[in-house]
């Protein structure tokens, strides 16, 4: 997420109560957790085996637990709870606001665009020219939807992400600073869920088209022209690049990469990165050629064995 003004590192430490080490002249313009991170983001870890990766990584600003040698061009700011310290800093900036009005004042929807009955619409929305929003949609805070978008009945739209912190006392919820960003001739299907980004966006590219009841995790990245079908669950920081078709209840877990142009087919499972250009099928997902031969080896198999012991 952005900040709506840099913020001096200085006034940074002062709120969360760190000591400073580094480039004290420094300014923040963001608040990342590390897969999204860019320069000016302030970004956190508490396990120091992460330390050096939260340091080489984009961000300018790290709050961490314990001091350590500070890179050239970056501030670090140490506290006793590093992840407390993000946390607040992200409801402060983006601080829980419950809706009063089915649409919020501080939406801004372009004249053109068309929203059926019972449509909730949060706080700092944007819908863009000849949209189409059907009934009983949800379109929650912050979310950015271009032009020419279809939304179908019943959709739920920049829920929170499912992220949590494991804690001695149980789960802590993060707080969602992030976005959905739809883009241009996008269609959705009745049904569809999809989380905004802890920190980040859940981006929906151009010209994609979902069917109904498909899932799509924070902070996921899915490309221009896709097809979705029915039922496809898509795990959070996934990257679905241009061109990729997911046939029916194909499940994509979290942080992998499925590549430009590839086609999973129904009720694969995809558990690991996939290249561009191929078709596949099976759990785990593997290439659909190799998969069909596997399994015409299986029905030779009892013929096998039983000419095997038979000898």
């Amino acid at each position: 997420m952005k900040l709506p003004l840099p913020i001096p590192v200085r006034e940074l430490a002062k709120k969360i109560g760190a000591k400073l080490i580094g480039d004290e002249t420094l300014f923040a313009t963001g608040i990342n957790e590390i897969h999204k991170v860019e320069p000016g983001d302030v970004t956190f870890s508490d396990v120091a085996k992460y330390f050096k990766r939260s340091l080489e990584s984009e961000a300018t600003i790290i709050i961490l637990n314990e001091a350590t040698i500070c890179p050239d061009g970056k501030a670090i700011l140490v506290v006793e709870n590093p992840f407390e310290a993000y946390d607040s800093l992200v409801r402060e900036f983006r601080p829980f606001r419950p809706l009063t009005a089915s649409i919020s004042e501080e939406a801004h929807i372009h004249p053109t665009a068309i929203i059926e009955p019972n449509v909730v619409i949060a706080h700092g929305v944007r819908i863009g020219a000849h949209c189409y929003i059907q009934a009983n949609v949800y379109i929650g805070e912050h979310t950015v939807i271009g032009d020419h978008v279809t939304i179908q009945a019943g959709a739920i739209i920049g829920t929170d992400a499912f992220y949590y912190k494991k804690t001695e006392k149980g789960f802590t919820k993060w707080r969602s600073g992030g976005r959905v960003v739809i883009e241009d001739h996008v269609e959705i299907g009745s049904g569809c869920t999809i989380n905004k980004g802890v920190s980040g966006d859940t981006i929906i590219g151009e010209g994609t088209k979902m069917d109904s009841q498909v899932h799509i995790g924070h902070g996921a990245v899915i490309g221009k022209n896709c097809l979705i079908a029915g039922q496809v669950g898509i795990g959070g920081k996934t990257i679905i690049e241009d061109e990729v078709v997911l046939y029916g209840q194909v499940g994509v877990i979290q942080a992998v990469r499925v590549g430009k142009g590839a086609i999973v087919l129904a009720g694969a499972g995809v558990s690991k990165d996939l290249e561009g250009g191929k078709a596949y099928f099976g759990a785990p997902a593997d290439e659909s050629s190799i998969r069909y031969r596997e399994l015409a080896a299986l029905r030779h198999l009892p013929d096998f064995l039983k000419n095997f012991y038979a000898k």
